[in-house]
Formats: structure tokens, sequence, C-alpha cells
């Protein structure tokens, strides 16, 4: 059997001791975290069930992405405790959102809220950001991004730079200014234009370098940041990194990705062009309750994302080791990404529970909405198959790691 030391699991041994590169990735989508939270909590359970309750889905990826709302559960899921072990098991990020979404977009009531809040995000963002900045500064403390569980990468975007900034375990390596504070990482890529402020710190490395960051949130680069965590991968492998030895550039057989969304209204069919034509600075900035520029650009970063993987998975035979879980179904508030009610958070947990039971689905570009996947059978079905990989993956790189000791 293997000996464990310390807790129950060991850290994640290298791919290059086992079969696959294994990579989490999660959508933004504000209070719609919810979602993909909801089958994490469902995919560590399965992993418990193979491998025991201490199981933690940061003991078995390689690399685990988000942005936005996506980047803090990714921070929960690899940011250690006071014993070295994930700072939150994947069932709390429901509640989670359920305790903490309230406060963090307070909603206005009254016949004059919508007017309200129209004049607020005309003059500044719809909310100040407080309460979230000083929970993650607590929940996160001085934890930096070298310490994660696993490899991370959270996307941002710099607006004094006007390019991403992307904060990468593997990247910290050669780049030590990057390694700041994991809460600084979340409050910047959880900064939604119009509904929290940009977000300006420094941080200096070792040596005394300093850098300043002026950033918003990741979903204006990659609101699906699935393709920047193979491209993080893909340039390890380049740089002849021995932990990928003997992997090859562009072995796609080698990724095993599940992608998760946040979903999206695309069945309302809720803006046209006869609309939009009239639109100005505010009419792209608020419609009804939704923005319609952030709607659209975070959309279509997440489809492009989406058809690419796709597509480059099934040309070169490795269309099984790639799942994308997401409900484009979402009508009505439950689409919103900011209304923080009881009652739309009690529904988006009752929309994640019934997307495990929906069928596997694929992005057509053409027909602008999901299709099913021909024999690819329920989302939670295929989430049990993708649990059992990974058991199998981790146990494999035990038996060959040398750092592993082994008894009778």
């Amino acid at each position: 059997m293997l000996s464990r030391a310390g807790s129950s699991l060991l850290q994640i041994q290298p791919p290059t001791y086992g079969n696959l590169i294994t990579i989490l990735s999660i959508d933004g989508g504000g209070i719609r975290g919810i979602i993909p939270g909801t089958i994490l909590a469902f995919l560590e359970s399965q992993l418990q069930e193979l491998d025991g309750e201490d199981a933690r889905l940061a003991d078995y990826f390689d690399l685990i992405a988000g942005t936005s709302t996506g980047g803090l559960v990714t921070a929960m899921l690899t940011a250690p405790n006071e014993d070295n072990r994930p700072l939150f098991a994947a069932k709390d990020i429901k509640q989670f959102y359920l305790d903490h979404s309230p406060k963090i977009f307070p909603q206005r009531s009254g016949i004059f809220a919508p007017m309200i809040n129209l004049f607020q995000m005309a003059t500044g963002p719809k909310y100040d950001g407080k309460y979230l900045h000083g929970l993650l500064r607590e929940k996160l403390g001085e934890t930096r991004l070298h310490q994660t569980l696993t490899c991370v990468v959270i996307p941002t975007f710099d607006i004094k730079r006007l390019q991403p900034t992307i904060f990468s375990s593997h990247e910290v390596k050669t780049s030590p200014i990057l390694d700041v504070r994991l809460s600084d990482i979340c409050i910047a890529t959880s900064a939604a234009p119009t509904y929290l402020p940009a977000y300006y710190f420094q941080n200096t490395d070792k040596d005394g370098n300093v850098r300043d960051f002026n950033l918003i949130d990741g979903g204006v680069a990659a609101n699906n940041p699935a393709l920047v965590a193979i491209s993080e991968v893909t340039k390890e492998v380049f740089k002849e990194n021995p932990d990928f030895f003997p992997i090859k550039p562009m072995d796609y057989g080698r990724f095993l990705v599940i992608s998760l969304g946040t979903g999206s209204p695309k069945v309302e069919e809720k803006y046209d062009a006869k609309i939009a034509a009239k639109w100005g600075i505010l009419g792209w900035l608020t419609n009804g309750q939704s923005t319609p520029l952030i709607d659209v650009f975070s959309q279509a970063s997440a489809d492009m994302v989406d058809y690419h993987i796709s597509v480059v998975f099934q040309a070169l035979q490795s269309g099984p080791n790639y799942l994308r879980i997401q409900d484009d179904t979402l009508s009505g508030t439950v689409s919103s990404t900011d209304i923080a009610t009881k009652e739309n958070l009690d529904n988006l947990v009752k929309v994640g529970e019934a997307l495990l039971k929906k069928p596997v689905s694929r992005v057509n570009m053409e027909k602008g909405h999901s299709e099913l996947v021909q024999n690819g059978g329920t989302n939670e079905e295929a989430l049990k198959k993708f649990a059992k990989l990974l058991s199998d993956e981790r146990r494999v790189r035990e038996s060959r790691s040398p750092h592993v000791q082994t008894s009778k």
C-alpha cells in the first residue's frame, strides 16, 4: 500500500509519472458561480467514494484555472489551510455564495430602485466592492500565488498596459514579481466593469523590484480560461520542464480537461439588431436587468474557446478527454450576474442540480446553441467516468514516482 504521512493524501505527483495532464477550468459569471460550485461538489463526492473522505479536487488536477467568480473558486479550492490542505472543500462553495453574495451585491428595493441603479452605473460602479475585498483578505490572508496546493491560472486585464495579466503558478518561477497575494488576484479578476471598481496594487519581489498593477475582470480577456490553461501547460512542455517529460507539444491525447460554464441566457434571444441599432452608451450598459456589453464579450469569449478546444480535441482523436458542462437555457432573473436575492440564489442551486441530469452537450457555432453529444450520457454520468480516470491517474503516478514510498 502507499505510505501517506501527515494528511491522508499526498500532493499530486507531476505528469511525468503518469499518462495524462489534468486540467479543471471554471468560467466567470458573478453569482452564477453557484452553478459550477454545485457541479464541483458532485465531482469531489465521486472522488471521495473512490479514495476516501479526505480527497479534494486539488489532489487530482495538475492545473486549476478560473476567471472572475471562477478565479475565486479556484483560490478556494487550492489555497492551503493551517494543515496544508485546501481551504474549502467543494461542498462548501455553494454555502459560501449563499452566505456572502447578498452582501457583495446588496439589492435595492422600491419603485425608484431601477432609476437609482441606472444613475449609479452612469456615475460609477454599481457596487463599491468593500465587502468582497474585506472577505477575500480575511479568508486568504497573506497566502501568495506560489503557495497554492496545485498549479493555478487566473486571468486579469491590465487597463494601463492594455493587455492581459495572467497569474500563473508556472510563470512565477521565472517572473517572481507575479508572486502576489491570492486575495489581490481574486479582487482583480472579479472587478467586472460597471459592477465593481478597477483594482490597483503594487508588488515587490525579493530583489526589491516593484511593479504596479491596474487590473479589471479577467473576463475581458478570457471568460472561459480553459485555453489559457492548456497554453500554460504547453509552454512548460516547450521549456522542457522535467515535470512534463517526455510529453510532446500539442500532444492533446495526454490532456484531460473539464471545463465548467456558469450558464447563459441564449434561449431568450433577448437582444436584436433592430433594438441595438438605437443604443448609445447607456443602452449598451443597461437593458432591463442586464448589461448587454458585458453579456456579449463574456459569452463570445467563452463560446470561441469551447469551439476551438472541441474541434481540436476531436480532430486529434481526443474528444472523450474533453468535457464542457454549460447550461445555455437560463432566462429571466436567474441569468443575471448580481441579483443576489435568496430566491434567485436558491434557484441557481436548482439550476446546477438540474444540469447534472442533463445530457452532455457541445456548442454548435452555426446553430448558436448547444447540441447533444451522441452516446455522451448525462453530465452526472460523464463526471463519474472522469472521476474514475482521475483516481486511476493518481494511483499510476504514485506507483511510478520515486518520491512516494510504498510498503506492503
